[in-house]
């Protein structure tokens, strides 16, 4: 996004013959369009693009879910990523009260 907006300030400072980017030659005017072409074109071709597209969806369904179980009263317990309770397996809370009657 910085080189667009570099190459439009240059482009709109050579069309006004604005300061000295006046007498500077079109090819380094519009070498920033070039260099946002080519950042563009590795950002698709690595990935990158669609890792800060799932990132941020990662983000807005985690503040979302925590935004949820507050309203449900639930609310997040400290030290826990998810905010949620832990798993419990019944079957483990019985072998326990039966190792324990023993």
């Amino acid at each position: 996004m910085a080189f667009l907006i570099l190459g439009l300030a240059l482009l709109a400072m050579k069309v006004a013959a604005f300061g000295p980017v006046a007498v500077w030659s079109w090819w380094a005017v519009l070498a920033p369009f070039g260099l946002a072409a080519a950042w563009w074109a590795f950002a698709d071709a690595t990935g990158l693009t669609k890792r800060r597209a799932a990132d941020k969806f990662e983000q807005r369904k985690a503040e979302r879910r925590k935004r949820d179980m507050e309203a449900l009263g639930l609310g997040v317990k400290p030290g826990r990523r998810d905010g949620g309770a832990p798993a419990r397996d019944s079957r483990h809370d019985l072998r326990a009260s039966a190792d324990e009657q023993r």
